[in-house]
């Protein structure tokens, strides 16, 4: 059987440790031991930029002429590669990502898997709190906001990430995005309680089943498509 071979680790402030694995082939990220994703398992994340950015591409009349999409969470990149294929050229995909060595372990091991994503020039990467990046923005900043950051608001890869969640933010949220743009979230799991979270801060939400991969029977993630209600 061949082996998990460690490529590199990171301990977050609130102990939390992040490491990245190779075996046979594949690459896999882990959190304090647990399986977060892989490079077998992509679908979902490619379905988040599919889904985030799908009114942005419905018709090229009301398309933005320079698409500003933010992806929260960089992990392994297969939804910013897939975000980068589907805009097109003018566009600004910024990458939120609070972890300075999973950006690193994009530009070197994860390269042979995506190629190099951070070096488009399209591509903003800044390191950083999410919660920090969205609250130094102003109104209307982005058409499209993509957020990979936790499993659901209930089940937190740090705990620091709670306030993402709060009505406040939500409200902040509300506000960066234009007028006809929306956020996406993806979530292992459906998370009723936060979609009327969403509902209640003046969102219009929609719910999409996310397969973990193209072939799976069971499709038991899901992303939420929340737009201003206004």
């Amino acid at each position: 059987m061949k082996p998990y071979v460690k490529l590199g680790e990171s301990k977050m402030s609130d102990g939390t440790v992040f490491s990245l694995h190779q075996h046979d082939g594949k690459f896999y990220l882990k959190y304090n031991g647990f399986d977060l994703m892989s490079t077998a398992l992509t679908f979902s994340e490619e379905l988040l930029a599919e889904i985030g950015c799908a009114a942005l591409l419905e018709g090229k009349a009301s398309r933005p002429h320079h698409p500003r999409i933010l992806i929260g969470g960089l992990g392994l990149g297969f939804t910013l590669k897939r975000t980068l294929e589907l805009v097109g050229r003018p566009a600004t995909v910024e990458v939120a990502e609070l972890m300075p060595p999973l950006i690193e372990w994009n530009r070197t091991f994860l390269v042979e898997h995506n190629g190099p994503l951070l070096e488009d020039p399209r591509t903003k990467i800044t390191q950083g709190d999410l919660f920090d990046v969205i609250s130094s923005k102003e109104k209307g900043s982005y058409d499209a906001l993509l957020l990979d950051i936790d499993n659901t608001p209930d089940d937190l890869i740090t705990a620091g990430n709670a306030r993402l969640y709060s009505a406040s933010f939500l409200a902040k949220i509300k506000q960066v995005l234009t007028p006809d743009g929306c956020v996406a979230y993806w979530l292992s799991e459906p998370a009723p309680k936060f979609k009327k979270c969403l509902v209640k801060a003046g969102f219009h939400v929609e719910a999409h089943a996310a397969k973990p991969h193209e072939k799976s029977k069971r499709a038991r993630h899901c992303i939420y498509v929340a737009t201003r209600g206004d």
